[in-house]
């Protein structure tokens, strides 16, 4: 089987690398779950205090593989392989914001649909001023219904609104400007930020920091498992639409959609 992401632990410092970079680490299930299996293992490690979530090649990443998507769509089990895709990526997140110790997602580059996902479900982001957020998912007829409570949970109702309608790029300043990163930084400056954010975490007692951050998601205004939970019935439910057929084959065939008036 294909290594699609890299686990490494020093110093009780986690490494997470997605490393697919000739398909801009697109995100198939099997990455996703390669990526939930890293994140697990580290967690039963006892040294662990913080996990820096990383990407090789220029690209974060670019979302979820349109290609494995398409087969999906062709095959004769689709919506339950969709939904199954959706279950899949879901626990994958929470699996990444419950994790005990603190996580920085590390942006050298841009990120997009449920890329987002997994750089929100971390604590803190960092992002060189050449990176991008973007969910153009309704522009490929679905919706980023599972990216949604971790949207809503960092930013005001405006911005997530911006963001999940618009489907236009939000830099990496504008990001920092609304809060949806913790800096932005010159590429060439974000490792020795990444280190300065590392070492600031780890003059603190690890005890202090696990109670501190279950304490912050026990103080949440919404039951994360819940809203999951109706984001994957939302997330397959949009895939199975006429809307969802045609969108994602105009992305591949590079031309318009053609939308059904009647939605």
């Amino acid at each position: 089987m294909e290594t699609f992401v890299k686990t490494s632990i020093e110093d009780g410092i986690g490494q997470v690398v997605l490393s697919r970079p000739d398909k801009r680490n697109a995100l198939t299930r099997e990455m996703i779950r390669q990526l939930q299996a890293g994140f697990d293992t580290l967690a039963q490690n006892d040294s662990l205090r913080l996990v820096v979530l990383r990407a090789e090649g220029s690209v974060f990443c670019a979302g979820m593989d349109l290609g494995e998507m398409q087969d999906r769509a062709n095959s004769e089990d689709g919506q339950a392989e969709w939904k199954k895709d959706s279950a899949v990526y879901a626990s994958c997140l929470q699996t990444i914001f419950q994790i005990e110790v603190p996580t920085i997602a590390v942006m050298q580059g841009p990120t997009l649909a449920g890329g987002v996902g997994m750089v929100l479900a971390c604590d803190f982001i960092l992002a060189s001023t050449e990176s991008f957020f973007m969910l153009p998912e309704p522009a490929r007829g679905i919706t980023a219904a599972i990216v949604t409570p971790f949207l809503n949970f960092r930013v005001a109702p405006g911005v997530a609104n911006h963001l999940l309608l618009s489907g236009e790029r939000m830099n990496a300043t504008r990001a920092f400007d609304v809060g949806l990163v913790y800096d932005a930084v010159a590429l060439d400056d974000l490792s020795a930020r990444t280190d300065k954010l590392v070492n600031a975490i780890l003059t603190g007692s690890r005890s202090a920091l696990a109670i501190t951050k279950s304490h912050l998601q026990n103080c949440l205004p919404f039951n994360l498992e819940q809203q999951l939970m109706q984001s994957i019935k939302v997330s397959a439910s949009a895939r199975e639409t006429q809307d969802a057929r045609e969108g994602l084959a105009a992305f591949i065939e590079k031309r318009l959609p053609t939308w059904n008036p009647k939605g």
